[in-house]
């Protein structure tokens, strides 16, 4: 009984150190998170005040708790129900599934790492790349929208870098929750893109009970008043022109909504403009009906890769043109329902999906790419001179401005636009330079048209 006993060192170390950790736990990391928080709060609080759109407090929730708030929202569960009776699978399995979905969707926000690393990110990228310009923007109507509205960015969609240009530009604005495809749903870029704000979506998916729960989830966001950024045509045009909306994601904003009594919805219309889309061949292979699978794709980045760093170690890289971008007046949803009577909710999406799309063609801007594209679309045969050329745009451009389009002149002289066009579009073999004359290769014809889409809707 009072033998001595012999306890090992390491088991003392073992103990000890078990001690430290609970004492840590319970005493220090609480002051530690405690103290992190409130600087966080500061922090929110500053960009809020600078920020025409304040981040709102759904935003910056714990990523668990909102997962947990949307799994068990009382819509969702009914969801739940209505899928185990129709699928005939337990309820705990349907409900496993919801919960699974919503992981799948909620983001993780960082107000750190969106404006200290992604901002910075995308300004460095946006301006390696290309000569980055804002075109048209309503001042006016935009400082006019109601500071309690939820604000939606709708935008055309025509390259991956529209992502990173709008976050570069509207940085000054508000911090924008993107919906993101499949594409982005792999290492490492998924865990970054969702530090962003940004949120997943299958674009293919017919399950049911996918589509209840990301309804909500988007439903949840704009009551709280997130500003968001959508991309109303569903994925990149592959042949340049503008499309039509689909209505999946606008019609989760608007369903439910209440003119009398529910936060105020403002879509602002976005135009995007490029005078070289990095991903074109890859579009227009996928348009002829290529095979553009995963390898396909890999293989022409790396060549891209390769290429550019050859360029730029023999100093003979020029960027990519002009990048523009424009911002339109945006559309009150309460003053649209004002304004229109609506036979049903089906009726008010499509009206809604056309107008936002026409208003986001209005703002596309014309860059000189797509007018010398345009020039040369109708004159596939021809050589022509210079001087040719600049008078055959100036006409062009005319008719264009008539029809209210915008057009970004580089230093305010057209001859010089003019020339950046033609320079684009020789770099891409798509023009030919021969004893003084351009024309057209044929056999980059489909590259032309391309270009010349983007602003075919003008007029």
């Amino acid at each position: 009984m009072f033998e001595t006993i012999e306890i090992p060192t390491w088991t003392v170390w073992l103990a000890g150190i078990l001690a430290l950790i609970g004492l840590l736990d319970r005493i220090l990391m609480p002051t530690v998170r405690w103290y992190l928080t409130r600087r966080m709060d500061k922090a929110i609080a500053v960009l809020n005040d600078k920020l025409q759109l304040k981040i709102q407090p759904f935003k910056l929730m714990q990523r668990r708790v909102m997962v947990e708030r949307l799994a068990y929202d009382p819509q969702v569960i009914e969801a739940v129900l209505e899928h185990s009776k129709t699928e005939g699978v337990p309820y705990r399995v349907a409900e496993h599934m919801a919960y699974g979905y919503a992981r799948e969707i909620v983001p993780s926000f960082s107000a750190m790492g969106y404006f200290g690393f992604a901002i910075k990110a995308t300004r460095w990228l946006s301006r390696a790349l290309y000569r980055v310009r804002l075109g048209y923007v309503d001042e006016e109507a935009l400082k006019a929208i109601d500071p309690e509205a939820t604000v939606v960015f709708v935008m055309n969609h025509r390259s991956n870098m529209d992502y990173i240009l709008v976050t570069y530009l509207a940085a000054s604005r508000s911090a924008l929750s993107y919906a993101v495809g499949e594409w982005a749903r792999v290492w490492p870029l998924k865990q970054l893109i969702r530090s962003m704000g940004a949120y997943f979506i299958r674009r293919k998916s017919r399950n049911l009970l996918y589509r209840r729960v990301l309804a909500r989830y988007v439903q949840m966001a704009t009551e709280a008043g997130v500003a968001q950024a959508v991309f109303p045509e569903g994925g990149l045009s592959r042949d340049g022109k503008l499309k039509p909306a689909k209505l999946g994601l606008l019609n989760y904003m608007v369903s439910g909504f209440d003119a009398k009594t529910s936060r105020d919805i403002c879509f602002v219309p976005v135009g995007l403009n490029y005078d070289r889309v990095l991903e074109d061949r890859v579009l227009l292979a996928s348009d002829r009906g290529d095979k553009t699978g995963l390898w396909f794709k890999v293989f022409t980045f790396l060549k891209f890769i390769v290429r550019h760093f050859a360029l730029r170690i023999t100093g003979k890289f020029y960027r990519f043109g002009y990048a523009s971008v424009s911002f339109g007046a945006p559309v009150s949803l309460k003053k649209f329902l004002k304004e229109r009577n609506f036979r049903n909710h089906e009726a008010l999406t499509k009206a809604l999906g056309r107008e936002l799309m026409d208003n986001v063609g209005r703002v596309i801007p014309i860059l000189p790419a797509s007018l010398v594209a345009r020039i040369f679309l109708t004159n596939q045969k021809k050589a022509l001179t210079k001087d040719e050329i600049i008078t055959k745009c100036n006409r062009s451009l005319e008719r264009l401005l008539a029809n209210g389009a915008y057009m970004h002149i580089p230093h305010k002289n057209f001859e010089y636009a003019v020339e950046v066009g033609l320079r684009m579009l020789v770099l891409r073999k798509a023009l030919i330079l021969e004893h003084g004359k351009y024309r057209l290769e044929s056999s980059e014809l489909q590259l032309i048209t391309y270009y010349a889409n983007a602003i075919a809707h003008l007029g």
